[in-house]
């Protein structure tokens, strides 16, 4: 029975994560005996969403794929004491976050690259990957530029709750799974988060 909430787009929304999330589990079961084709099966689905995840808790670096690497490496190594006590995704964002997380405090002890050659990337990227007219792709990667700057500038977990948020389109209590906290902790965690990047653009928007 369905909450009179519920409309049919949520219903058959739900349904597609469950039937993704069975396909992943029985794909992990395999990998756990160790089947190869699943492995790369699960990394084809999940290289995109971990390296997008990485490279903006980073800010766009270019040693994302490096770390997303180790991820898929750490999930081949676990195989064999994996359970599928949780979502398939669950268990892969927090081996993410574990590994972006140390790499955040590597960073916080030892910089290895500047602010200016950061922009000077981010620029460079820009540039490259301008596909639409010379004005919206303008406008469009200076806002982007502007709104991940802004996402930058919060604490580890806050950023990371944004990016599951708002890039992964995750439920807070996967969220809350995956940083270890309830979900009214995530929803303060967002809602502070949210306050900050909009004082942040609100200067961008005033000036």
């Amino acid at each position: 029975m369905t909450s009179p909430d519920e409309t049919p787009i949520q219903i058959d929304e739900e349904a597609e994560k469950r039937k993704a999330n069975e396909r992943d589990v029985a794909l992990m079961l395999r990998v756990k005996t160790g089947d190869m084709v699943a492995f790369e099966q699960l990394v084809e689905i999940y290289q995109g969403p971990v390296i997008g995840t990485i490279a903006k808790m980073l800010g766009g670096s270019s040693e994302a794929e490096d770390i997303a690497q180790q991820v898929f490496v750490r999930v081949w190594k676990s195989a064999a004491r994996y359970e599928p006590q949780a979502k398939f995704t669950t268990w892969l964002f927090t081996i993410t976050r574990n590994l972006v997380f140390n790499e955040t405090r590597r960073r916080k002890r030892k910089p290895t690259v500047s602010v200016e050659k950061r922009e000077e990337e981010g620029h460079q990227m820009v540039e490259d990957s301008q596909t639409v007219s010379p004005d919206q792709g303008v406008l469009h990667a200076e806002l982007e530029e502007v709104v991940d700057k802004a996402i930058q500038e919060l604490p580890d977990k806050q950023r990371m709750a944004v990016i599951l948020r708002r890039y992964e389109e995750m439920p807070y209590d996967e969220i809350g799974k995956i940083l270890s906290m309830s979900v009214p902790a995530v929803k303060s965690l967002l809602f502070r988060a949210r306050a900050q990047l909009k004082e942040s653009l609100q200067r961008y928007l005033d000036a």
